[in-house]
């Protein structure tokens, strides 16, 4: 693949420059190597860039994925203005490839006629389901000042409202003192969820591990004992697909694309959003109910070997580009 980056480093002027100049060079490069289709990756700004370029060259074929995190509400309130136009890259696009159920169904809302692919994202299965020896759990559970006894839940994603770490922290005083957290990632609200931690007493039983590298992360999570992340919203949630591959049992919440994948009691438990007592009361059920943490590791496990490798992705989206490519 031949990369071509656009800006300056300068965050707002090169999302803007991206869209308006982006697709003039990618039409100046069409005239030399005829390119069969083009890929816009989420509605916003590649979305606007690859309306652009077929505006430019109408013939080209575009695939729209849809992967989007936020809420659809968010989102278009976000794009205020340019609303219109961003209804018009829904109608405009020849497919749509959605990561999960809920995104197709906002593609065909939002205005696309046809029925949108759906295409997971995959896993690193041998990264993430390989065995690490229990010296190396033991020496990262000391590390971060967790004991043998301590039951670990543990989180991985962007500190920001819509991943709901505040009401993990909180969960804690519904849960015995042995029950800690580990938070991986970084983002605008560590600070104020670092506050909260300590404005609730709870600073000791917390731990923020920030950026972790992403070859690191199998071996964090699987020290630990369940993962959770009580999302306010998801387009997929990536993040329970790795937990799963690396042997441990997840909570979630029944929003985004989240359903895809968890069953209540058959490859996750569910808790509801914004509600820390809830989140407790998912933690215990794993704990204390006989047999289903296992059962939960074990289906899950099975569930993201059997259905979301990169190896049957990269087939799936073959066939789409394939498809597109048969139609100029």
């Amino acid at each position: 693949a031949t990369i071509y980056r656009f800006g300056l480093g300068w965050p707002k002027f090169d999302k803007l420059w991206y869209v308006l100049a982006a697709p003039f060079y990618a039409r100046f490069k069409h005239g030399r190597r005829a390119y069969a289709s083009c890929w816009s990756m989420m509605a916003s700004y590649g979305g606007f860039a690859g309306l652009i370029f077929t505006w430019l060259t109408p013939k080209i074929k575009m695939l729209l994925t849809l992967q989007e995190g936020d809420p659809p509400e968010y989102i278009i309130k976000r794009v205020g203005v340019f609303r219109p136009l961003f209804y018009r890259i829904f109608k405009r696009v020849d497919e749509i490839q959605a990561i999960s159920h809920f995104l197709a169904e906002w593609g065909k809302k939002m205005g696309f006629k046809s029925e949108p692919e759906v295409i997971p994202n995959g896993v690193d299965l041998a990264r993430f389901s390989a065995d690490v020896a229990l010296e190396t759990k033991h020496q990262i559970r000391e590390g971060f000042g967790f004991s043998d006894s301590d039951i670990v839940l543990v989180t991985a994603s962007r500190l920001v409202l819509k991943n709901g770490v505040n009401d993990i922290i909180l969960a804690l005083k519904h849960l015995p003192e042995n029950y800690k957290v580990l938070i991986i990632g970084f983002g605008e609200d560590e600070e104020s969820l670092k506050s909260l931690a300590i404005e609730k007493g709870l600073s000791g039983r917390v731990v923020f591990a920030g950026r972790r590298d992403h070859e690191e992360l199998p071996r964090l999570l699987k020290s630990s004992d369940i993962f959770i992340r009580p999302s306010l919203s998801e387009g997929l949630g990536n993040s329970f697909l790795e937990a799963m591959a690396a042997g441990l049992p997840i909570i979630g919440t029944p929003v985004g694309g989240i359903p895809d994948f968890l069953k209540d009691g058959e490859t996750g438990v569910f808790c509801n959003p914004s509600d820390p007592e809830s989140v407790a009361k998912a933690v215990k059920r794993i704990q204390e109910e006989p047999g289903l943490k296992q059962g939960l590791i074990e289906r899950g496990r099975r569930l993201v070997m059997e259905g979301y490798s990169w190896d049957r992705v990269a087939v799936d989206m073959r066939q789409i580009f394939n498809d597109l490519a048969s139609r100029t």
